[in-house]
């Protein structure tokens, strides 16, 4: 299936199981590989959320009194259906972020595995029960929080609300989603196959809009908790303003990943991984490379990887950028590093793609030479662009490395088992890889980084998400009298 702009229509809330429109301001969708606008979409306002909260308050009282076991079968259908609508639900990212076909599919993948471990659920989840006096029991149980809220970014707009919605919705909370404002194709098609899948009306609601909706969910009184992934310093505020106001909050940040490569790494190994990972998705993932310590004497490497990130060419194996804010932003970060005396080896800037002229293209970008103060080694760029720092040894590379604010993922390559214990032990950062570019938990292992790269004390998948989509109820029994007494019953 091809989509192009003639088969989409306008964006709209979805509130109670209908998608509407109350006559909005409105906003452009646009495609990135093209340049042009395939949709729109309201810029809702408080009275909009109100709408969709109150849809979700009515809704939990029947979701939440169902079992856990009889919510997950809606997310096995809903399963089943993503796997049905693969190759659409695929086109529809790549339309909207400008992904390539093959990294879109990698996606909607990944979201069936998502939806996978919230099937998997009544299986970890379960009451604690234990007898602590004679005749006294103790049991604790999971019980939703109530209406939640999930804020999801550009870049994996599949992928990405599904960290959350099946997790959230199966422990029994409903939910308001709230697209990124560039890409609300995905979140659109997600809810209507949960809907075909038997989700109730009102379980989950889409309100769109920028960043007045983000403030109303993080005021909404009976929004109990928050999740949100972006750049750091949107989650620095929506993480303070949310528990300003006493709700819990997941905030995910920004990145500046780094590759500490030594001189013994495996060569195609290595020089593979990191191009794939400085370049796939056009660089704009969180766990990107985006900083590599080259440790003494790794000219080879770098002589290979450059060779290997010649192979991604734009337009076929490397997608486009979202907007052309981004690339300008992109390609300023590179012609400053330049102009403060780093050595371009491989340059993406001015990139044009036959047949999409107008799209929003960069082209793998290796620079050498950068120092740690520059700003290409310090910020996030979120390209296909890849910053080499020198070290001349190993403790120098992770003084880099832990000097960083970021802290979402590390990894180093080598062939040394001690040394690579000796870096991860050492690395400041909640994910770490040897010998891999993208060191990505999988289910049911949960995402988060530290330090400016996560706000907020859970992660946001896997198992870590039972303790944030729920609380504990402590219940304590007692039936027999006759039992003998002492202090504890």
């Amino acid at each position: 299936m091809t989509l192009d702009s003639n088969t989409l229509s306008e964006v709209k809330n979805y509130v109670g199981g209908q998608f509407v429109r109350n006559g909005q301001k409105s906003m452009d969708v646009i495609s990135p590989i093209t340049g042009t606008t395939i949709s729109s979409l309201p810029l809702s306002n408080r009275a909009d959320l109100d709408k969709a909260v109150a849809s979700a308050e009515q809704a939990f009282i029947g979701w939440s009194a169902l079992t856990l076991k009889e919510r997950v079968q809606v997310f096995f259908r809903f399963r089943n259906l993503l796997e049905k609508h693969e190759d659409e639900l695929a086109e529809l990212v790549k339309l909207e972020n400008g992904k390539t076909l093959g990294e879109a599919k990698a996606e909607v993948a990944k979201g069936i595995e998502l939806c996978e471990f919230a099937c998997s659920l009544p299986q970890i989840v379960h009451d604690e029960i234990q007898e602590v006096s004679r005749g006294v029991e103790c049991r604790t149980s999971h019980r939703p929080l109530g209406v939640v809220a999930s804020i999801t970014p550009f870049n994996f707009p599949h992928m990405v609300p599904l960290w959350t919605v099946p997790n959230a919705l199966a422990l029994g909370n409903t939910m308001i989603l709230k697209p990124s404002e560039v890409v609300p194709l995905s979140a659109v098609r997600i809810v209507e196959l949960l809907k075909e899948a038997g989700l109730p009306d009102g379980v989950i609601n889409i309100v769109n809009g920028d960043k007045e909706i983000v403030e109303a969910i993080c005021d909404h009184p009976s929004i109990k908790a928050v999740s949100f992934v972006g750049s750091t310093r949107v989650a620095k505020i929506v993480y303070q303003r949310a528990t300003h106001n006493l709700k819990r909050c997941t905030a995910l940040g920004g990145a500046k990943n780094h590759l500490i490569v030594l001189p013994d790494a495996h060569l195609q190994m290595a020089a593979s991984n990191i191009a794939a990972s400085m370049s796939g998705c056009a660089g704009q993932r969180c766990m990107a490379a985006s900083a590599m310590v080259a440790v003494g004497k790794v000219d080879h490497i770098i002589a290979e990887l450059c060779e290997e990130a010649k192979k991604i060419v734009p337009g076929e194996n490397l997608g486009a950028v979202i907007t052309l804010e981004a690339k300008n932003r992109i390609e300023g970060y590179i012609t400053a590093a330049e102009e403060a005396g780093a050595k371009v080896l491989l340059d993406g800037r001015n990139t044009v793609v036959e047949g999409h002229e107008h799209g929003y293209y960069v082209g793998p970008t290796v620079i050498d030479h950068v120092t740690p103060d520059m700003a290409i080694a310090q910020e996030e760029v979120f390209g296909p662009v890849l910053a080499i720092i020198r070290a001349k040894d190993v403790d120098e590379a992770i003084t880099i490395e832990n000097n960083s604010p970021y802290g979402n993922a590390a990894a180093v390559f080598t062939q040394n088992g001690g040394m690579a214990k000796y870096v991860t032990d050492r690395a400041s950062a909640g994910m770490v890889g040897v010998n891999i570019g993208v060191p990505v938990p999988r289910e049911p292992f949960s995402f988060g980084g530290w330090n400016d790269s996560k706000f907020g004390v859970n992660d946001i998948t896997g198992k870590s998400s039972v303790e944030f989509f729920t609380q504990l109820k402590k219940t304590t029994t007692k039936w027999n009298p006759e039992a003998r007494t002492n202090w504890m019953s």
